[in-house]
């Protein structure tokens, strides 16, 4: 194909304007859309991406079959001399720089009891280094608009609590915290609760209570207990700071936050303290296989493998992050794959029509010496062009879109959570999005104009001309 070729193929289209536009719309519009689409989900997946990343790290370090049997249990899959492995990690010459922030945790069930009011709930607790997390949520590779709950004990005395709006709500603390939304449960069910605590812990909490020296009791206090390493239950008295919001509501219902040094009081007692995993957050996600291969390295070097630990990414720590991508490949894939085939009837349907218009013409070029091959170029050129059209009227009204759409301030709430998450499209930046759509959009165009033009191409010069 020359540029005689294309300018004759403009010339056809414009000599066509009203079919042309109504092609070149269907092909603006389905871009435009799989665009959309495809900003959004990408935004989406980051957004997921960050927020996992940041309450999890990219990496933790766990005993073995912690993660399959050992919740609920961390006295028997703890892991021993943490600190001396967490000063290896950060010293190591290859996986160091790669490093971002390493902090440690441990998680345990337990039962919290606001003995004042006669009140207990399980608890999902987890005593954390306040420095570490909030290192880990300021982690933002991608500018995301993503948002982890704060979790933030940083300044707080060292028996400083945070608990969830559900916990606050099962040990009736709203008006203590100033929790809105916060109904009083219904009379039944203060009428089915009024035994309250049992009277073996309700024990342990008053002698808790007393032992604390006159005129330091807090005004919100309560007690959480725990098996201890050797199975007799602790018990601790815990301030708390306030009740917030984290996102699910199963976690809502259960969560507790609080200095790691109360963690291990309550689990080891007077024992090593121990910790059941170290967060491990890179840089950039992209270095992830790298420094997971290294790390996995580093433990089987001789004298730290002292103790069974495995490395899990946080893919595996947040199966849903997985599935989210699934799903939203396949819906991306089905709405690509649906308008393409609109595209492809659309300007097949064109061109065809055009072959039908045309036959004399493609006759009279054909006995003026036009070859096969330059009336199939012909047609080619004009899906072509339709197609170049098309792509950057589509990229155009893509971005305008997206820029007012990311202005308007929309937010939805995901399934199973209990706030708002806002609406982006992220477009700009992703190059593998805009260049993949393109390209399929031109490909889609030529593989429709390819039949009628090979028709064109195969009609004989005196059937062409008997159309006179």
């Amino acid at each position: 194909m020359n540029a005689t070729t294309f300018k004759l193929a403009l010339r056809n289209l414009l000599r066509n304007r009203r079919r042309s536009l109504t092609t070149l719309l269907a092909m603006v519009v389905g871009l435009g859309a799989i665009l959309i689409f495809g900003g959004y989900s990408r935004n989406a997946i980051l957004g997921m991406e960050t927020g996992f990343i940041q309450l999890h790290g990219h990496l933790q370090v766990q005993r073995q079959g912690y993660f399959l049997y050992g919740s609920g249990n961390p006295a028997s899959y703890g892991i021993k001399d943490y600190q001396g492995l967490m000063q290896r990690i950060r010293g190591d010459a290859l996986l160091g720089p790669m490093v971002s922030v390493v902090t440690s945790k441990l998680e345990l069930g337990g039962l919290a009891g606001h003995f004042a009011a006669n009140q207990s709930t399980p608890v999902a607790a987890a005593g954390i280094e306040p420095e570490g997390q909030a290192a880990l949520r300021r982690w933002d590779e991608y500018g995301a608009a993503m948002y982890s709950a704060p979790r933030d004990l940083r300044g707080s005395p060292p028996n400083a609590v945070v608990i969830g709006l559900g916990v606050a709500r099962k040990l009736q603390l709203c008006a203590e915290l100033q929790v809105a939304d916060c109904p009083p449960p219904p009379e039944a069910e203060q009428a089915g609760t009024q035994e309250g605590i049992p009277v073996d812990i309700a024990a342990l909490s008053s002698e808790q209570a007393q032992a604390r020296p006159s005129g330091t009791q807090d005004p919100v206090q309560i007690e959480i207990l725990a098996s201890s390493l050797r199975g007799a239950p602790n018990v601790v008295a815990l301030q708390v700071l306030r009740a917030e919001n984290f996102g699910l509501k199963e976690f809502d219902d259960r969560a507790t936050v609080m200095h790691l040094a109360q963690a291990q009081k309550l689990v080891y007692g007077g024992q090593a303290p121990q910790v059941t995993a170290l967060q491990i957050q890179l840089h950039h996600t992209a270095q992830l296989p790298a420094a997971q291969a290294r790390l996995n390295a580093l433990l089987k070097e001789p004298g730290a493998a002292t103790q069974a630990l495995e490395v899990l990414d946080f893919m595996t720590l947040a199966p849903m992050y997985r599935q989210s991508l699934e799903f939203f490949d396949s819906m991306f894939g089905f709405i690509a794959i649906l308008i393409g085939v609109i595209v492809l009837f659309t300007v097949g349907n064109t061109m065809s029509t055009a072959v039908m218009e045309r036959t004399v013409e493609i006759g009279t070029l054909r006995a003026l010496g036009d070859r096969r091959s330059g009336i199939r170029g012909l047609f080619l050129a004009e899906g072509l062009l339709l197609g170049l059209i098309g792509v950057v009227l589509g990229l155009l009204v893509a971005l305008v879109a997206a820029a007012l759409i990311n202005r308007a301030g929309l937010s939805w709430t995901p399934p199973g959570y209990v706030y708002a998450y806002p609406i982006r499209v992220r477009l700009l930046g992703d190059w593998g999005l805009l260049i993949g759509s393109a390209a399929g959009l031109l490909s889609v165009a030529l593989l429709s104009a390819w039949w009628p033009a090979q028709r064109a191409a195969r009609l004989q010069i005196v059937d062409a001309l008997r159309h006179v």
